[in-house]
């Protein structure tokens, strides 16, 4: 895999985690919704999973599987 591949992903990982912070941030000023809260960085996690680190996982194994 091309390190601007790998570049890219760790770069849109850090802009969605960055989102979520943010956002959690927003929901949290002045206010007390810990219910919403785990909801939206339970949702974080999953978006991150399966759009980022799964596909990169599955082209680094293929890759692998390529090389022997």
């Amino acid at each position: 895999m091309k390190k601007k591949i790998i570049r890219n992903f760790i770069i849109s990982s850090a802009i969605i985690w960055g989102a979520v912070l943010i956002y959690v941030a927003y929901i949290l000023k002045g206010t007390d919704f810990k219910n919403d809260v785990t909801g939206i960085i339970a949702g974080g996690i999953i978006f991150h999973l399966l759009f980022l680190w799964i596909p990169l996982g599955k082209q680094l194994q293929s890759k692998n599987n390529d090389n022997k």
